[in-house]
């Protein structure tokens, strides 16, 4: 798994455990529903630490809470 796919599986965890739709997500953090659209579809597999952040403020965590998931251990070395 790529860092772009864990944070795309990520988001859609968050928001599932939290009943919100992305749409939802994109009006709460203020992340255009395009770029949270490309994020989620995998279009966009490099969001930036910025944009990350922007959807933690939205979901009401931070971004250690974000990254504390199973999904971030033992990722690929993306530079190969």
């Amino acid at each position: 798994m790529t860092v772009g796919e864990a944070v795309r599986q990520r988001i859609i965890q968050l928001c599932q455990e939290r009943d919100i739709s992305i749409n939802k997500l994109s009006s709460i953090s203020g992340v255009t529903q395009s770029t949270v659209n490309n994020i989620v579809s995998g279009r966009n597999n490099s969001a930036t630490v910025s944009t990350i952040k922007k959807l933690c403020d939205g979901l009401g965590i931070t971004i250690d809470e974000f990254f504390h998931s199973g999904l971030f251990a033992g990722l690929e070395q993306e530079i190969k």
